[in-house]
């Protein structure tokens, strides 16, 4: 027997094969732990390294400096949790454009995560404190932070609107692609700078996890249906 298909169209089937259903489940709860994890740890060094400022620093620039490492650990650990729950969303939402490409590119968004973490976001003024000298211009690995980061945020947008589809008709599709639009001016919002524009990317960040969270939930009742 194989593992029943869930669809927010049909019901499953009566059959259950408990192994494979165990697997996705688990695959999906990595789903729901990923952004409490990731937004625990971050916050954490917030509020306890020396000149780190949540209304003009970005998360990520907590790579740099000593202890850097627990953000770059926190990065490729987050991402490879958000890797794990698309495919346990690619187990369950088998078949279509919103099985196969939302998974994929909620992957790449995790991929992107871990990435970022093997390439550390550049020094910014006034973080780390004890910096000094600046780079006057984008060291390799803070661009390829930026790309990496930046491909991946546009990924998990599309994924939005993409795993709406799947959804069409339900009120879950209104909250992806509301979720969406939200990450996406929270993205955009970066151009302007301190203040506003990383406290509009912090608050998307949080509705991007919230919205991966509460899909894995979703889809984890149906796992063995």
């Amino acid at each position: 027997m194989t593992q029943a298909v869930w669809t927010p169209e049909t019901e499953a089937a009566d059959t259950r094969t408990p192994h494979p259903a165990r697997i996705t489940k688990s695959l999906l709860g990595y789903g729901v732990l990923a952004g409490p994890f990731y937004v625990v740890v971050s916050l954490v060094q917030a509020f306890t390294r020396d000149g780190f400022d949540l209304t003009k620093h970005p998360w990520s620039v907590l790579a740099n400096g000593d202890v850097g490492w627990i953000q770059t650990t926190n990065l490729i650990l987050t991402g490879l949790m958000v890797i794990a729950a698309a495919v346990g969303i690619r187990r369950l939402l088998r078949g279509g454009m919103g099985g196969t490409w939302g998974p994929a590119l909620i992957g790449v968004f995790g991929l992107g995560m871990v990435a970022s973490g093997f390439f550390p976001a550049d020094p910014v003024p006034g973080f780390p404190s004890d910096v000094v000298g600046l780079p006057t211009q984008p060291t390799m690995a803070g661009t390829l932070h930026f790309v990496c980061g930046g491909i991946g945020f546009l990924c998990f947008i599309a994924a939005c609107f993409v795993i709406a589809r799947r959804f069409a008709g339900r009120g879950w599709a209104m909250y992806s692609r509301i979720t969406g639009v939200v990450f996406l001016l929270a993205f955009g919002g970066l151009a302007a700078g301190p203040g506003f524009g990383i406290l509009a990317f912090t608050v998307g960040v949080l509705a991007a996890f919230t919205w991966l969270a509460t899909t894995s939930v979703q889809l984890y009742r149906h796992a063995d249906r």
